[in-house]
């Protein structure tokens, strides 16, 4: 159910920046105040509850690993349900406040976004009053919780590996994949989230780059890195493989045989 919430988010997430850019790229790059305010709030919504996810999602893989045999009964439909809303309800909050410290401010202009979407940092340095305090505590908010929260997934997934290495078999081998894909999964949200939001938000050559990676190619990733360690996909895979031509192991046994012939 997390991998079905984590890749619907993904969809949502890339959704709010990315068909406005390629609008922008036909014709002249403008947005509204209430546009702009209005994607920023999207943004912080699905991208928050995109966290809270992601978290979700170590703790399942904790729950199956550490209490195999409970872990039907804890981690239940219900209750399953009930996590998946608190993190839908999380990123709520947290876009919240965003918005909520970003709407009294002035802007007096020129009001031209160093960007091709509405950020808090790119808007906050549009206003023409002084943003100080405000930037500390978006960057506590955003910069540094996201930080701490990486670190605390990392430790969980590293916890989670030590109690793999008492086991044996097929199915340590899958719950080790399954830890990488999801290990790879974080880092791609949370690298380029920290790199915009834990530091001042003064522009860098990078930050194109960052932003694209960020909204664009990390949610295209992230599903396929889910479904590559998918079994049935492995599965579909070999069998498109075996169509589309021979494998190693049949040109080396045609190749014995031509062998044998000459």
């Amino acid at each position: 159910m997390s991998i079905r919430t984590l890749s619907a988010l993904d969809v949502v997430f890339s959704s709010i920046t990315v068909p406005k850019f390629l609008v922008d790229l036909l014709k002249k790059k403008t947005i509204s105040y209430n546009g702009c305010m209005a994607q920023m709030f999207f943004f912080h919504f699905v991208g928050g509850a995109d966290v809270f996810s992601l978290s979700l999602m170590a703790f399942d893989r904790y729950m199956a690993i550490s209490k195999p045999l409970r872990y039907v009964t804890i981690m239940s439909r219900g209750r399953c349900t009930a996590l998946i809303v608190a993190s839908w309800v999380g990123g709520f909050v947290h876009s919240i406040v965003q918005i909520s410290l970003l709407l009294p401010l002035p802007f007096c202009g020129p009001n031209v976004v160093d960007g091709f979407y509405c950020d808090v940092p790119q808007v906050l340095k549009l206003s023409c009053t002084d943003t100080f305090a405000l930037e500390l505590l978006m960057i506590s908010n955003n910069g540094l919780l996201t930080t701490l929260w990486f670190v605390l997934i990392l430790v969980s997934y590293t916890v989670i590996l030590m109690m793999l290495r008492s086991h044996t078999g097929e199915g340590r081998r899958k719950a080790i994949s399954t830890c990488t894909a999801q290990i790879t999964v974080v880092t791609l949200h949370f690298v380029p989230c920290i790199y915009v939001y834990a530091r001042p938000f003064t522009a860098f050559i990078m930050d194109r780059a960052v932003s694209i990676t960020f909204t664009v190619f990390s949610p295209v990733l992230n599903p396929m890195v889910y479904t590559l360690r998918n079994q049935e996909m492995k599965s579909a895979m070999r069998r498109l493989k075996r169509r589309l031509g021979p494998s190693k192991k049949e040109i080396d046994t045609m190749n014995s045989r031509l062998g044998n012939q000459n």
